[in-house]
């Protein structure tokens, strides 16, 4: 058992591991809603009941904009990939810093993620001006790379940090509880 792993778990890391996972997981229902959608438009669905399919990801699925608006969930991804960065990394790195090899290759990840987004919304902005079969494939094939990497990202974000996460610091009182 390591020094970090005899620690407690505290409120603050459940709390934070939680929300980590919640969000993961709304990305990956999404996504996943989403490609299946881009495969049958592909397989020549008609527009209308696109249209439908849409208004039902919009009412029930947080990133139901994937489709509508690329551009809005690839800001989301870099919003949340961003926020890793900047906020919570270096505070892993602090509490944790065997974790460093870990994170690094987590931020490596994060650029890749980025510029499969940045092919994802310049696929959705073609396939506005031409609706055609190379247009709706080119639709599919970005984002079945972004849903490769991303998803496996997500998976070993998880599970690498986990231990770490779980045991961060109150900042109030500086202690772990």
């Amino acid at each position: 058992m390591t020094e970090l792993e005899a620690r407690p778990e505290t409120l603050r890391g459940r709390a934070i591991y939680d929300m980590l996972l919640a969000v993961h997981g709304a990305i990956r229902r999404d996504l996943e809603r989403v490609e299946r959608l881009a495969e049958r438009a592909l397989d020549g669905l008609p527009a209308e009941e696109i249209s439908q399919e849409l208004d039902e990801i919009k009412r029930d699925g947080m990133l139901w904009h994937l489709q509508i608006d690329c551009l809005r969930y690839c800001r989301f991804v870099h919003m949340h990939h961003n926020a890793e960065d900047r906020e919570f990394f270096p505070e892993l790195r602090e509490t944790n810093p065997a974790l460093n090899p870990v994170i690094d290759r987590l931020q490596g990840d994060h650029r890749r993620v980025s510029d499969q987004l940045d092919a994802v919304e310049a696929a959705a902005r073609a396939l506005a001006k031409d609706d055609g079969n190379m247009a709706r494939k080119a639709v599919v094939d970005a984002l079945r790379d972004l849903a490769e990497n991303l998803l496996e990202h997500l998976d070993y974000e998880e599970l690498s940090i986990e231990p770490t996460v779980l045991r961060l610091k109150d900042p109030a009182s500086g202690r772990w509880r």
